[in-house]
């Protein structure tokens, strides 16, 4: 127990009342239920419990409070509510992340789901609050090794970089953001896991993360089955717990999974509340909602530390110009795609180094180390571009000397591109320079 356990557990004492605010429902159309009688008390987002005449229990969160009645947006299907049936309001429970979070795993609410109590901290913070102001503000930061040889080279990652992970299903999107929640360079760590799949979130949590990952973590999760405000709410706590620790000046790496989930939640929240759908089936207002969330993050003030994110998208049929993933490229500092090309021939992470760029660079890198990543994103991009004439037997040597260079070395970058370096950075530009001298001077194919 903490010195401060007592003024917490005062402080949590102090929340509590003794009063319940209960409704009437008024009307059910369009899968929402119109409560009468707690206009004067509900707040968008509150949790509901509507009682049903017949069969269990119905929660809830609130949509639209009008002067008369509020709509709420049920959890499940609303078979069997009619007309009179009760609602209450739940009490309201602050959102109070605290440092004590470290290793817990919490729903978007501030309520702990490992099985263990958690305490609020001593300080409200709005889960939707305003990014940084733009002029007092950081640069960016200097490199951020990350246990994966591509990574800490030819794609880095800097402190206080927004990164889009753009992937299809199965494509192996989870198993790098597990593998950066484990190796990268961080003082913490917050996941926000928005729509998982229950089994997920705790193989994610005991498998992935294990005991000593989780001691630097907060996982926020909202499941599948969870409301749509719940999901959306997901991200917005996960990203006001990564800036409580920003605030106290660390370095916080930022992982939500995902913003797609993300925004198909807004999009059921929109509808429900009559806006239009118009990009390809996502509302106007999905476009200020996800800058919004990609700006809270980034460089600190002065006096803060950064807050280092990778916000994954699900691509449908690898379509980088689908809304979510066409709005997020506009607003990052670059963007990793993940090729099931490459995933189905074996290589983990299946990184498609010609479609993926880090605006960290040429900043974030030494003259020697861009010329490396220049050359090998030649010697790539030529192999590539000669890929169907190679593997059908059509190739000459000595007919292209760049093109001799990129077969000579290309299964010992692919192999590099799928290596593991906890050893750091400059370990891995080392190993990609030895490369590279074989692709000059010859050596065995």
């Amino acid at each position: 127990m903490t010195e401060l356990d007592p003024m917490l557990l005062k402080h949590e004492f102090d929340r509590l009342s003794a009063q319940r605010h209960v409704g009437k429902v008024t009307g059910v159309a369009n899968g929402v239920v119109m409560v009468g009688g707690l206009s004067d008390t509900a707040r968008i987002g509150d949790h509901l419990t509507l009682q049903r005449r017949f069969g269990p229990v119905l929660l809830g969160e609130v949509l639209h409070v009008d002067t008369d009645q509020i709509h709420m947006l049920p959890g499940a299907t609303s078979d069997g509510v009619s007309l009179g049936d009760d609602v209450v309001l739940e009490d309201s429970r602050a959102f109070t992340p605290g440092m004590y979070w470290l290793g817990r795993v919490v729903d978007p609410f501030g309520n702990p789901l490992d099985g263990k109590p958690l305490l609020g901290g001593l300080q409200e913070r709005d889960i939707m609050q305003a990014p940084p102001p733009a002029v007092s503000r950081k640069p960016l930061g200097g490199r951020l090794a990350t246990g994966l040889a591509m990574l800490n080279t030819v794609l880095p990652i800097v402190r206080g970089q927004r990164v889009g992970l753009f992937a299809g299903s199965g494509v192996g999107k989870s198993t790098l953001l597990a593998t950066l929640a484990r190796a990268m360079n961080a003082d913490a760590v917050v996941v926000a896991l928005i729509g998982e799949r229950g089994r997920e979130v705790n193989e994610f949590v005991a498998t992935t993360l294990g005991t000593e990952g989780m001691k630097r973590a907060v996982v926020v999760a909202a499941t599948s089955d969870q409301s749509a405000l719940a999901r959306r709410r997901c991200a917005w706590s996960a990203m006001s717990v990564a800036e409580y620790l920003r605030d106290q000046g660390l370095n916080v790496l930022f992982l939500a999974d995902s913003v797609t989930r993300f925004a198909e939640a807004h999009r059921e929240i929109a509808v429900a509340m009559g806006e239009a759908p118009t990009l390809r089936g996502f509302p106007p207002s999905v476009t200020p909602l996800i800058a919004n969330l990609c700006e809270r993050a980034g460089p600190g003030d002065l006096d803060q530390g950064d807050i280092t994110a990778v916000f994954s998208v699900l691509v449908a049929g690898s379509d980088m110009d689908e809304p979510i993933a066409d709005i997020l490229r506009g607003v990052l500092d670059g963007h990793i795609v993940l090729s099931r090309e490459i995933a189905e021939r074996g290589r983990f992470p299946a990184i498609d180094l010609s479609r993926s760029v880090s605006r960290s660079l040429p900043g974030a890198a030494s003259d020697d180390e861009n010329r490396m990543i220049s050359e090998t994103r030649k010697l790539v991009g030529s192999y590539e571009q000669s890929e169907v004439m190679i593997k059908a037997g059509l190739y000459s040597e000595g007919a292209d000397p760049l093109l001799d260079q990129a077969v000579r070395v290309h299964e010992e970058l692919d192999r590099f591109f799928a290596l593991s370096d906890p050893e750091g950075i400059e370990n891995s530009f080392n190993r990609l320079s030895l490369i590279l001298r074989r692709a000059t001077v010859g050596g065995p194919r």
